[in-house]
């Protein structure tokens, strides 16, 4: 009998329950090629969640989410945007890194939909448990799941818009940007997603100020 979130979350657990359970998640099959699952972290009371693709070589390996080359540039534009990290969750859509073997090197893979279906339940607990201010998808897939399964990041990124758990806002993933062709795109791709962020910063600054008034 497969154990997946069906019998591993329950309506009582926290967020610390529930980065244990994840473990025993074998609601599809990836788990059997990761290292771990890497469940969200951040402040239990955090006002902003940011919601990437999946976990990715490093973070496998470490077990924390943003902490591989995609996530130092992600906190160095969130520093540079003025939102500080004790403002955050981090999280992704799928919990275990999907990858296909390069030589010795694993490759990234996106993962398909059946993976981003099995493991949504795990993404659902979060976000009811944190219910942010602001939900930040970084990156199609998040967007997709989140906003609209036809969303256009190209399009619509840096918006606020009304969720069903508060405001949410669509960028890029910021491995977008270590894949920038040249040094004059890679500083545009940054300055660009820089000012998504701050979108988000302004809108925390003027609810702070609603709520002081």
């Amino acid at each position: 009998m497969t154990t997946g979130p069906q019998d591993l979350i329950h309506p009582d657990d926290t967020l610390a329950d529930l980065a244990a359970a994840v473990h025993d998640c074998r609601g599809c099959g990836l788990w059997s090629d990761a290292t771990q699952a890497v469940f969200g972290e951040g402040p239990p009371k955090a006002p902003v969640m940011l919601v990437g693709e999946q976990p990715g070589d490093v973070e496998d390996r470490r077990g924390h989410p943003f902490v591989g080359p995609a996530g130092l540039m992600l906190r160095s534009c969130m520093a540079e945007a003025g939102l500080a990290e004790d403002q955050v969750w981090m999280t992704n859509v799928v919990k275990h890194f999907r990858w296909k073997p390069k030589g010795k090197r694993r490759i990234h893979h996106t993962p398909a939909a059946e993976h981003i279906h099995a493991c949504r339940p795990w993404l659902d607990a979060e976000l009811e448990r944190l219910r942010p201010d602001v939900l930040v998808c970084l990156g199609a897939v998040a967007a997709q799941t989140l906003i609209d399964k036809d969303f256009k990041v190209s399009q619509d990124r840096g918006r606020l818009m009304p969720g069903p758990y508060g405001n949410v806002l669509a960028t890029v993933h910021p491995s977008s940007l270590l894949r920038a062709p040249d040094g004059k795109a890679r500083l545009k791709a940054r300055a660009d997603f820089v000012a998504d962020l701050q979108v988000v910063v302004r809108h925390l600054a003027g609810h702070a100020r609603a709520a002081s008034a």
